[in-house]
Parts: structure tokens; sequence; C-alpha cells
């Protein structure tokens, strides 16, 4: 890879993220204020998604859990994609297809939120998530890209769907790490007053 391969990497990197500002903040917002209002109330975030969105989900579980950049309790969410006994039992058991969706339907309730990960939009088992959470009465945070796939076509009014709108696969997961940096930023400014 030439040094000019990898600056052009940066650059395109740069100009994914203004051009998802531009159209993902408003909704970046909402999705803020509605996490804050569940964990307020006692609610939880459950998260999911594959591959490099399993590891998203880890690590904004982790983010809440433990902390962002300040100091503060902790707060309730849990990626369903780290327990590997839970993963490979209904994954065996059942079908690779549920190891999301039958988690939410034991460990969801009213008022909980799903952030659901899929790059492409199309991930079955996040889908079935999906329904699994509209099931429990929860709301449905999605972060995908590529113009949303099957995801951003079953959504409705009463979900947030934060599409990227780029089409690269590294650009959209890059704009979804941002993406999480920005709602947990958001949750702790609400929380704890501005940095």
């Amino acid at each position: 890879m030439s040094i000019e391969s990898i600056q052009q990497q940066f650059l395109d990197s740069a100009e994914a993220k203004r051009q998802a500002a531009a159209v993902m903040a408003p909704y970046i917002d909402a999705a803020v204020e509605r996490m804050v209002g569940a964990l307020t109330s006692g609610n939880k975030i459950l998260v999911c998604g594959n591959g490099g969105s399993a590891a998203d989900a880890q690590h904004f579980a982790a983010e809440l859990v433990g902390r962002f950049e300040r100091e503060r309790p902790g707060l309730a969410a849990i990626a369903l994609t780290t327990d590997s006994s839970i993963l490979t039992a209904i994954g065996n058991d059942y079908d690779f297809s549920v190891v999301f969706s039958k988690q939410v339907e034991a460990l969801g309730q009213p008022g909980d939120i799903l952030l659901a990960l899929s790059t492409s939009g199309n991930s079955g088992n996040v889908i079935a998530a999906i329904e699994a959470a509209r099931q429990r009465d929860m709301s449905v945070v999605a972060l995908t890209g590529k113009g949303g796939g099957q995801i951003g076509a079953m959504l409705d009014e009463f979900d947030i769907h934060l599409c990227v709108p780029n089409e690269r696969t590294a650009r959209v997961q890059e704009v979804h790490l941002l993406t999480l940096h920005c709602l947990c930023d958001g949750i702790d400014e609400a929380l704890l007053g501005e940095a």
C-alpha cells in the first residue's frame, strides 16, 4: 500500500463522517433522549450485531456499564454478543438466526431499548431481535448503513434509524463507532451536565 493510498483512506473516512454528521445529528440526538429516558426510568439497553458490529455492541455496553470519559454510576446495558454458552446453545439447539431474539425474549422488558447494529441492514438475526423487541414493547434504535436494507424498511415512526449515508463497509463501521461515542457522550452530558 502506498503512502497516497493510506492518506486517501483517512480522507475518505473524514468525508464519510462529514456527510454523516449533516444527515444523522438530529437522529443521534433523538436516540440520546430516548436512551436517557429509559436509563433514568430503571430500564436497560440491549445491544446486538454480528462481526465488527458485535465488537461495537460490546464496546458500547462497556462504556455504559463502566464509564465513557467521566466518572458516573454504571448504566444498565447488556451486549447480547458475549456469552459463548448462550450463543452456542441457541445456535445448536435452534438456529443462529435466533441467537439474539431468544435473549431479547428472555431479558427484554417493556420500556427497554434494543440497539440493533447491522452494517448492511440485512442481518437476519438482528431483524429477528427487532421483531422480538417489538413483542416485548421495547424501543428500537437501529444503526445501519448502505441505505438501511431490510431493517430500514421494517422500522416505523416509533423507531429511531441511524443510517450512515455510505456504501463502503469500512466507512459505515467507522461512522458507527463515532456514532456510539456520540451516544455515550450525549448520555453523560444529559446525566452529568456539560463537561
